[in-house]
This record gives C-alpha cells, structure tokens and sequence, in this order.
C-alpha cells in the first residue's frame, strides 16, 4: 500500500484521456462524497476534469491509508475493469466533476485505438512499482524515514532563497494516513524539525529550509 504516493503525476500525453473522456458522462460530486467503495463491483472508470480525488483503505476501526491523490486527466478504478471486485475507496477530496466511463466504452476505445492499451499497461506497471517501493517503505523503513522522503517527493526546486516549498498544502491527519501512522508522531516530528531549522511553515504551507537529515 503506497505510503508516500505523490499527489499528481499528469501524464505526459493526455491526447487519448481527452478523447475518451468526451465519450464519457460527465459528473459533479461534492467534498467527501465516495465514487468507489472498497469490495464493491464495478465496470466504470472516472477521469477527473476538475478537482481531486483521494485512493484509500481503511480498517474496521476507522483507519485510513492514502494510496494517491489525483488530479485533472487522472484517472481511477481501471483496475476493477476486470470484472472483479474494487480495490480500494476513492472520494472527492474537493468539489470535483468527472467523465464516468463505462466499461464497454473503454473497450470500444481501445479496438480503434490499440495503442492506448499500451498506456494502460504501463499505468498499471507504475502503479505495481509504487506499490512495491511503498511496502517497502511501510515494513524497512521508520516513520521519520517514510516522513522524510514524503517532504522530499512533495518539494518544489530550490528557489533564490535555496528553499524548497511543498507543492502541496497537506494537514498533519492527510500526511499521517499518507505514512501510516498517527497524525500525534506527525505533528511531533514536524515540530521537531521547525525547532531544529530544517522547516518553516508559512500560513500552513511546509517549506524546507535545508537538507533533512537521513536519521533523527
């Protein structure tokens, strides 16, 4: 289960997303609100347009580990297309609108364009290689570690300054179930790392100051 997927990943060519997603049905859904629930059946696929969407697993007390968050052109639940049951949740992070698409669309697609099926194959072959490095992650490395390399994948370029801005605005509870951990050990480590100088936050935006150190 990845632990510190990135929160975009755009793919470089959108041409065929863009077309499939004309052939779609498009869809408004609200802060919150669950496209895919886990152990479900389904054959439709969601490309977003506007907002974001959150991947996650959650356990029977409540707890919720962030697979990947994703942005315009993105798209989830292809890999319930095979007939079988869902994978993970996935709910509307913001207010959002999507192209849902059917499976029988995405098939008829992929005849007149076999070249596509290629792209969903190496969207499944990265997908497979971040959840490897991620489990990985999970049982060799310590939480300062997971949390470590999260800031460092989220960083921006250095700008005049020679600091590092994350690209995104997460909460302490949003960096905890991307680490999988309680957001107390985040809050904790991230104080730390104010105190030391590695981290500033600036009207809650985290921005690296300097190199993190690899152990704490």
């Amino acid at each position: 289960m990845p632990a510190t997927a990135v929160p975009f990943a755009t793919p470089p060519n959108t041409h065929h997303i863009e077309a499939l997603a004309a052939l779609g049905l498009a869809r408004k859904y609200r802060r919150g609100a669950l496209l895919i629930q886990e152990g479900e059946t389904g054959d439709t696929l969601y490309i977003v347009l506007q907002g974001r969407l959150r991947a996650f697993v959650s356990d029977n007390q409540g707890r919720e580990l962030t697979l990947g968050m994703y942005g315009p052109l993105e798209y989830v639940g292809e890999m319930s297309l095979d007939g079988g049951p869902r994978s993970a949740n996935v709910e509307a992070a913001e207010a959002s609108t999507c192209a849902v698409v059917t499976r029988a669309t995405l098939l008829d697609y992929i005849a007149a364009h076999p070249e596509f099926a290629l792209e969903l194959m190496a969207r499944l072959i990265r997908r497979a290689r971040l959840a490897t490095d991620s489990a990985r992650s999970v049982a060799l490395i310590d939480v300062y570690g997971r949390l470590v390399r999260l800031l460092n994948e989220l960083a921006r370029s250095p700008n005049e300054a020679g600091e590092r801005p994350l690209k995104e605005r997460l909460t302490h509870q949003q960096m905890a179930q991307h680490l999988a951990c309680s957001r107390e050990m985040v809050s904790r480590l991230l104080k730390d790392l104010e105190t030391g100088g590695y981290i500033a936050v600036r009207e809650r935006w985290i921005v690296l100051r300097k190199p993190l150190p690899a152990r704490w």
